[in-house]
């Protein structure tokens, strides 16, 4: 699909979407049976209003009704969208209802091209608008049925996308479409890296992934193999894969967008690929879902990817472990103690909890190159789903002004895009649960509070700069009916990584 901006002089706004040619503009009403400004400039023949008056659309929020050859307009079709009740300015929620609407809809038309031409939203910037459409479309589109023999049955619909804005912002407007399409791209990576089945998408293939956005974005990649990482003495990354045939990757990747003296920021994924808890083995039901537990790992990568397209102007570093958690008679055991990389023991009590396995070598890898700030990602566990649900991310770190600070640009990157996160404490008090009598640390800390004992384990290998932990089990896909990768949480880290460059 092909997105573009199509300009309005100011002077004739009221006037000027009569005049556009295309196969359909979509304009708003409200449920007090009052026109958008565009509407209402389209409503000579009073079709618009007799819609309204006749209840053949509510204007309720995301309510829709197409309307074909209207006196006086150039436009084939006029797609009526709902956008809730009349204000200074559309609500968040309701424009977003509207653009999903209006998709949907334009899904099934046999127009090659629309206009969108939608008022502005309450609180939010030209920007806003145009990513939420631009992602609103593009998740429309996204298809998961490539491995079937016999792909869904899809209509040709729309094929481009014109956005209408003021004259005057049509500079801002092509800039946040070229991010908002970016960002598009990178969150359809992540879907469709989430998406694949765990005999596809391998250490190797996230490896191989990573080495073409370097090639494709001018990055810079290094894959470590097991020899490596064995030199590196990760010893408890290199635990979580004693049970498996499938090579584990340690996965370095580099964009070089700042001032060569510029500290970077880290991203740290989350790569694995399948668990099957290891000997410490999940129930049968819902493990297929185990596929997505690289969620972090595809998150990172596809972040990588959007801004290496939009050429963001500043250093970032993706840093991601990747291996299977297999059982078999080689694989590590409740009771085994292994070394971490920092030096620190570890008493691995339950071989499900690995993630924070290869994670926490993961981190103290992460040293070497002086971060600004760290964030690593992950679906680390089922009790941060227990506590948010499936709407927000669990954010963690320790608290003092860096670190705050950290939080509250993530926080607001979140709010920014509808990719949200919620902080959660991290207090010593929560230390205790994680003691063991024969190691450093156990692995775990018991059912009570456990994405918080989770946070309380990876804190410990971070020490040495400002770091940040989401917990993304309930916001990187979805099951039921709706089954598949949402791309979250792209768009949180890649407005969080474009507001720090400012």
């Amino acid at each position: 699909m092909d997105f573009s901006i199509k300009t309005i002089d100011a002077k004739s706004a009221s006037t000027a979407h009569k005049a556009i040619k295309t196969g359909c503009i979509v304009v708003g009403v409200y449920e007090n049976k009052k026109l958008s400004a565009a509407a209402a400039g389209l409503d000579k023949s009073g079709d618009i209003a007799a819609a309204l008056k006749s209840g053949d659309i509510t204007g309720k929020a995301g309510t829709s009704l197409l309307l074909r050859k209207l006196a006086d307009v150039a436009a084939e079709r006029v797609l009526l969208v709902g956008l809730g009740e009349e204000a200074a300015a559309v609500s968040e929620k309701a424009y977003n209802l509207a653009v999903q609407a209006a998709a949907r809809t334009l899904a099934g038309l046999g127009a090659n091209d629309a206009v969108i031409a939608l008022p502005e939203v309450k609180d939010r910037d030209l920007g806003w608008s145009i990513r939420s459409t631009v992602v609103a479309f593009r998740e429309s589109i996204f298809r998961a049925d490539g491995l079937k023999s016999k792909k869904d049955t899809s209509t040709s619909g729309v094929k481009k996308v014109a956005i209408a804005v003021a004259a005057t912002d049509a500079t801002a407007a092509k800039n946040a479409l070229a991010q908002s399409v970016a960002l598009a791209n990178g969150m359809d990576l992540t879907k469709e890296l989430g998406n694949l089945p765990p005999n596809f998408c391998t250490p190797t293939h996230l490896a191989n992934t990573a080495k073409k956005i370097a090639t494709d974005y001018k990055m810079v990649a290094e894959v470590l193999d097991r020899k490596q990482i064995q030199a590196l003495k990760m010893g408890s990354f290199l635990s979580v894969t004693n049970g498996t045939v499938e090579p584990p990757k340690f996965i370095v990747l580099k964009h070089n967008g700042g001032k060569v003296k510029d500290a970077p920021v880290v991203l740290v994924g989350k790569g694995i690929t399948f668990d099957s808890g290891g000997i410490s083995l999940k129930a049968g039901a819902g493990m297929d879902e185990m596929k997505y537990d690289m969620g972090g790992a595809a998150s990172v990568l596809g972040t990588m990817r959007a801004i290496g397209e939009m050429k963001l102007k500043l250093n970032v570093i993706a840093v991601i472990p990747t291996c299977e958690n297999m059982p078999s008679g080689s694989a590590t055991r409740p009771g085994d103690i292994v070394t971490s990389m920092s030096g620190q023991t570890i008493e691995i009590l339950n071989t499900d909890a690995e993630g924070r396995l290869i994670l926490c070598d993961a981190l103290t890898y992460a040293e070497r190159f002086k971060p600004a700030a760290v964030v690593d990602v992950a679906t680390l566990t089922g009790a941060c789903v227990t506590s948010l649900g499936h709407h927000n991310s669990g954010l963690f770190t320790r608290h003092d002004e860096a670190h705050d600070q950290l939080a509250a640009e993530l926080l607001a990157a979140g709010k920014q895009t509808g990719d949200t996160a919620w902080r959660m404490p991290i207090e010593e008090a929560y230390n205790e649960q994680l003691k063991s009598n024969f190691a450093d640390m156990a692995n775990i800390g018991g059912p009570a509070g456990g994405s918080i004992t989770a946070a309380c384990f990876l804190e410990r290998y971070t020490k040495k700069y400002t770091w940040a932990h989401l917990d993304i089990a309930g916001t990187a896909w979805k099951s039921g009916a709706a089954k598949g990768s949402t791309g979250r949480p792209v768009p949180l880290l890649t407005t969080f990584l474009i507001n720090r460059a400012g």
